[in-house]
């Protein structure tokens, strides 16, 4: 499709998998996230990359603010992002985006509607653990989203989206299908959606929607609790 893909460097004994984990994009600034500390180093990986960014084009948030690439989503005139606001943030090593985040991106982009979800954490059954957003829902297209109930801790949060959106437009995916990241494939346009091939059900919702998609076999990086969009970050958005 003519995108022009830059690869990490490989830093030795270090898991690199999600390149959305370390960075995004809003507009034309690159914000750099604040992660996990014992992931810090993947960030050294794309320094190479930052070279072709202007230096005030590259937002450092301050060390309170924890916010991830997966949790965030830009979309026409919203930024979604997922966050998790209770009280025992600290306990959850899979609360990833906190309030000072979504504070943050508000404070950046004060032109944007800025729209947070609550996210249902879990650290012992993954079925009932959205890690990201867009572990539990993804818009598509120009008017489609992918998304899954039980992954929204407030049920208003949810209907929101549903309304937002229209129930014609959305896929639901149930809770087996939220596990293996059928909300987690990655838009090269809005036409045409790059996805895991054995999503059989979304893959042939989506041609039916008339989305172009490109099946490849990526199902064992699930395993690791992210799919195709947590394995990309775009760098240039229209």
């Amino acid at each position: 499709y003519g995108v022009e893909v830059y690869r990490p460097e490989i830093i030795a004994d270090c898991n690199q998998i999600f390149s959305r984990d370390i960075a995004f994009v809003i507009e034309d600034k690159l914000i750099k996230a604040n992660i996990l500390p014992h992931r810090e180093e993947e960030f050294q990986a794309i320094l190479h990359v930052l070279e072709f960014i202007a230096l005030e084009n590259i937002l450092y948030p301050p060390e309170e603010v924890h916010i991830e690439g997966g949790d965030v989503m830009p979309w026409k005139e919203y930024i979604f992002i997922g966050t998790y606001t209770g009280h025992d943030y600290p306990d959850y090593i899979t609360a990833r985006t906190n309030w000072e985040g979504v504070e943050y991106i508000r404070k950046m982009f004060p032109h944007k509607k800025v729209k947070s979800f609550e996210l249902r954490k879990s650290i012992s059954n993954p079925k009932e653990n959205a890690l990201h957003l867009d572990c539990c829902f993804q818009p598509i297209g120009h008017d489609k989203a992918i998304i899954h109930k039980n992954g929204f801790l407030i049920e208003e949060e949810y209907e929101w989206l549903v309304s937002h959106f229209g129930r014609e437009n959305i896929f639901e995916i149930t809770g087996d299908e939220m596990y293996h990241m059928f909300s987690n494939v990655f838009s090269i346009s809005p036409d045409v959606i790059v996805s895991e091939r054995n999503f059989t059900r979304l893959n042939n919702w989506l041609r039916d929607q008339g989305f172009t998609v490109e099946e490849i076999p990526y199902a064992e990086v699930s395993k690791q609790g992210g799919l195709l969009r947590c394995s990309t970050m775009p760098l240039v958005r229209d």
